[in-house]
């Protein structure tokens, strides 16, 4: 899909995709890597860097029984296209950065742009999480750094206070350790419009932020709603998580993968990030690239009429509406 199909698609659904003009540059020059015709590419906000539209997810990268299971399923899914990964400091105890790390060696590295996230709110916790990272990944640097699960209302004031992650987030970036900066979240659409307004009064421009999209997300607590046109308008990238709902959306026996995705990739988002942890699902995720065209309004009204009434209370998006999903919570030490 094209730049043109791209902004129109934005535009059908009544979302907006302007760029600010004074949109801060980019830290550091893009760097170009190969792309395949069996994937989509797409831009990354203002960064000027191009990426995958399907994204490895992290997590499900550490739940393989053997390291090579993991490393033959990131190779797999390079050779093919995707050129976006995702990871975080946590997952899998840091098993899923340590073998992303291992997967990266003989020239891999130089074919992706590597994502992972921090919990920290302090520099201190920040640094030490850092560290710890680029060693399992064995990097000298990642492309881009978030701020993990930013859902509560107290993480901005923590983040951005004096001797908060933002200081060390971007003296990491001066010293050339990370190259961009954002932040996810998944509880709710008041927390991450919080995390931008805190951002803006501090001068601070992110480049990216993660947040839940889905065929459910625009009936309760909407992300898509709140939280995207406001990130479009400022020229943050959107990077979509929990397409399936890990995976209870599929168990509501509403929608099908190959049209949950199709849907995602209608909006005005740069990255799907996906839980790809078996050969079949990565070959689900190509296939819904292969075949994916933009889906019109009433493609996309139907969906959401047949999503609406499974989605009214939020009990298929867990992660919005329980503490199951919230690995910080249940760890409150991660952030320092």
């Amino acid at each position: 899909m094209d730049r043109r199909d791209f902004l129109k698609s934005a535009s059908a659904i009544g979302v907006s995709a302007a760029v600010p003009a004074n949109a801060q540059a980019a830290p550091s020059s893009p760097i170009k890597r190969p792309e395949s015709p069996n994937m989509i590419y797409r831009e990354l906000g203002t960064t000027g860097e191009r990426v995958s539209a399907i994204g490895l997810g992290g997590y499900h990268l550490g739940k393989q029984s053997e390291a090579n299971e993991s490393i033959n399923l990131m190779h797999a899914g390079i050779d093919r296209g995707i050129t976006f990964l995702d990871n975080c400091w946590d997952y899998n105890d840091g098993i899923s950065e340590v073998r992303m790390g291992q997967a990266l060696r003989n020239g891999y590295r130089q074919k992706v742009f590597l994502m992972t996230k921090m919990d920290g709110r302090t520099a201190v916790e920040y640094n030490k999480q850092l560290e710890q990272s680029l060693g399992r990944l064995q990097t000298d640097m990642i492309d881009l750094v978030q701020f993990h699960e930013i859902i509560r209302m107290e993480d901005p004031d923590r983040i951005f206070a004096p001797g908060g992650a933002i200081e060390a987030a971007i003296a990491a970036r001066q010293a050339g350790k990370i190259r961009y900066i954002g932040f996810t979240g998944h509880k709710d659409p008041a927390v991450h419009l919080r995390m931008l307004e805190t951002a803006q009064k501090h001068s601070f421009h992110f480049d990216t932020v993660q947040m839940p999209i889905n065929v459910m997300d625009a009936h309760f607590r909407s992300f898509t709603k709140e939280v995207m046109p406001v990130a479009l308008k400022q020229g943050i990238s959107v990077l979509a998580m929990k397409t399936f709902g890990d995976p209870y959306i599929l168990k509501s026996n509403t929608v099908q993968p190959i049209e949950a995705l199709h849907y995602g990739l209608t909006l005005p988002v740069s990255v799907i990030i996906t839980g790809i942890d078996t050969t079949q699902v990565l070959d689900q995720a190509f296939e819904a690239a292969r075949t994916f065209k933009p889906l019109d309004q009433t493609q996309m009204n139907s969906l959401l009429a047949r999503t609406a009434t499974a989605a009214s209370d939020g009990k298929f998006e867990l992660f919005k509406t329980t503490s199951h999903f919230d690995g910080t919570a249940q760890n409150p030490k991660w952030l320092g």
